[in-house]
């Protein structure tokens, strides 16, 4: 399966009964936690489960890692296997945010082993604008099981990572966030403002066309152009969501090297001593 399908695949992959399709609902709204749940409840796609970003596909918080920790693989198993996704499902993710909490769990999946794991193209709002069907029933999956085998083709890394990796050329740091963010001119979430020293802006919307759907392929080749094929990549946005469709988007672009940085911007700010950048100015220590 490919990274991302589109709506019309799916549509035929529910008319056919594909029986190791599982659809997952990953609408969320960071200012109101309980919205993606209840709009999934209000309408979804047909046999949809519901995924949480904060209380399924996150650890707590904690002094260091970011606003969303990376969950354990063994309990981020646990508990997609007990809402039906196996090894072997094959997974196709939406949200109504062009892709964004959708991607956290395709990255998810695939680090912990499940390969068949596609983006849906246009999410709620494409699937709904073509009046395919929605429903309000709420399924009752089995459990399954999910045994994590990390692969290490999407690897992540902390801040110890991105510290040895800050004056080498041969490792380019992506920034995911809005080009006002990066630039430090405003920060609405965290308590710091700016961006890691010598990271590029790539905002990660710019990954989507004006329709909301994903570039094609030779796009975002274009897209990511200055950016050479060889060299390590580490992506990281606020919190490790937004970054996740950067690396997608860098996937199909044709780069294999890439990574996440997890806890991202707001793990970074919570070292005391870890530089930052505002503007172009490196302004040392925070």
């Amino acid at each position: 399966m490919q990274n991302i399908v589109s709506s019309d695949w799916l549509a035929g992959e529910i008319e056919r009964n594909n029986k190791n399709l599982v659809i997952v609902d990953t609408r969320f709204n960071l200012g109101n936690p309980d919205e993606g749940y209840q709009q999934y409840l209000e309408g979804h796609l047909p046999g949809a489960i519901y995924v949480d970003l904060e209380k399924h596909l996150s650890a707590p918080i904690d002094k260091h890692g970011g606003r969303h920790p990376l969950p354990q693989a063994d309990i981020l198993a646990k508990t997609l296997g007990d809402l039906g996704i196996s090894n072997d499902s094959n997974a196709v993710i939406y949200d109504d945010q062009g892709g964004m909490n959708a991607s956290r769990l395709w990255w998810l999946l695939n680090y912990i082993g499940v390969s068949d794991a596609a983006v849906l193209d246009g999410g709620w709002k494409k699937w709904t604008s073509e009046n395919k069907p929605i429903t309000t029933v709420v399924p009752n999956p089995s459990p399954k099981s999910l045994l994590p085998h990390l692969n290490n083709e999407w690897k992540w890394v902390n801040h110890f990572d991105v510290q040895k990796k800050l004056n080498q050329t041969d490792t380019i740091l992506i920034d995911s966030r809005e080009n006002p963010r990066y630039l430090g001119e405003f920060e609405p979430i965290d308590a710091v403002a700016g961006h890691i020293p010598g990271a590029k802006n790539y905002f990660w919307k710019d990954v989507l066309n004006e329709k909301g759907t994903w570039r094609e392929r030779e796009e975002l080749i274009t897209h990511f152009s200055d950016i050479p094929l060889s060299k390590e990549i580490i992506v990281y946005c606020g919190s490790g969501v937004s970054a996740c469709p950067n690396i997608l988007a860098l996937k199909e672009a044709g780069y294999s090297n890439v990574k996440l940085y997890a806890g991202s911007w707001s793990d970074w700010i919570s070292y005391s001593d870890n530089p930052i950048a505002v503007g172009n100015e490196r302004v040392g220590d925070k």
